[in-house]
């Protein structure tokens, strides 16, 4: 049975664009998820999600200078090693790039790295709406990082304009068309879009120790009822500053197999926006008979394999987020890859093109 891997997410951004803030967010924000994290220039950390941010289990000098250049790829797969180590008990690693990291380094040493327990996870490139112009100037760069992007977070949304907004994000999808782009203040984006929340183990005390999520629920909480003001959070409310707002999550479900070659082509061809691909296929085909999980990422795309439970159904359970996607054109398109009654089973060859993206 193979072991789920652990996404290794890229958060880069240029200095002052929130990335530390929104990374502070996600550890308030992360449920019983454990994120392990490599921090800046300076550190390897183990995080428990469960606790203040800054409770740290242990920590590994990076030195001095850009992550980047800083470490080659051993060293980089040493810090991977650290955290992916099964004692850890790790979910999701978090790299927040130096301001002046070049992203696709960073990808590159991910992708090259012989740890077998981890997976790309995506570019997420932190814009500072307010200075984009500004920072534009100065580093041009900015471009490129854009373009190679799997999700970019338009963060300070709120110090701008709806009209200077509005030519922003135009200006951002001309730079990486197709890229979804979320809004956001203060870093606040759902977790959900980079890793699956697990829920909290509540203790079984009648007491316990207020922990910094329940504080950051507690002042959401706080916020939503000075808006209930607003006609009962009606007309007149602004839900585009809400999270639920900033993307669509579509899921899908068939207890027939699914046709491999139908699957990869929907998977080759999807649509701009969608950023986030995740779950288990059934193909039911003789000689391949486990469950392959998927993984995508903005162009990034591996199955892996692992064995049904003994009394587990036999299901395609699949969910997939974006931003300005066409829900139902996704559906048609996946009820497409279901083989309908009396359709004769894909033969084995037909598994080429998911076994040309399955983990060895």
């Amino acid at each position: 049975m193979a072991k789920r891997q652990i996404p290794v997410i890229v958060l880069a951004g240029f200095l002052g664009s929130g990335k530390t803030t929104l990374l502070n967010h996600l550890l308030g924000r992360s449920g019983g998820t454990r994120i392990g994290a490599v921090v800046n220039d300076f550190g390897s950390i183990e995080i428990d999600a469960m606790s203040v941010a800054g409770q740290v289990d242990s920590m590994v000098s990076l030195g001095n200078g850009c992550l980047c250049c800083a470490v080659d790829t051993s060293e980089l797969d040493g810090f991977l090693e650290k955290l992916s180590r099964p004692a850890a008990r790790i979910d999701v690693i978090v790299i927040e790039a130096s301001g002046l990291a070049e992203p696709q380094e960073l990808i590159r040493m991910i992708l090259a790295s012989d740890n077998k327990d981890i997976v790309y996870g995506g570019l997420v490139e932190v814009v500072d709406a307010a200075e984009f112009a500004a920072t534009r100037a100065t580093h041009p760069e900015l471009d490129r990082h854009v373009a190679i992007a799997d999700l970019v977070v338009l963060n300070k949304a709120d110090r701008i304009g709806d009209e200077a907004r509005r030519d922003l994000l135009g200006t951002l999808a001309e730079l990486s068309p197709g890229t979804p782009v979320v809004p956001a203040s203060y870093g606040r984006i759902d977790p959900e879009l980079l890793f699956d929340r697990k829920p909290r183990e509540e203790d079984t005390a009648a007491v316990r120790q207020l922990s910094f999520e329940d504080l950051h629920d507690s002042d959401e909480d706080d916020a939503h009822d000075d808006a209930r003001t607003c006609h009962d959070c009606h007309d007149g409310c602004d839900h585009g500053g809400h999270l639920h707002a900033a993307y669509e999550s579509i899921e899908f479900v068939s207890a027939e197999p699914v046709d491999p070659r139908r699957l990869m082509e929907f998977l080759d061809s999807r649509p701009e926006g969608l950023y986030r691909i995740k779950g288990f296929v059934y193909f039911g085909i003789a000689g391949h008979k486990h469950k392959f999980a998927v993984h995508a990422v903005g162009d990034f795309l591996r199955f892996y394999r692992s064995s049904w439970a003994r009394a587990e159904e036999r299901l395609t359970q699949l969910v997939l987020i974006g931003r300005g996607v066409d829900a139902g054109a996704l559906r048609a398109g996946l009820e497409r890859c279901r083989v309908t009654e009396g359709e004769p089973l894909a033969e084995e060859h037909a598994m080429w093109g998911v076994l040309r993206y399955a983990q060895a």
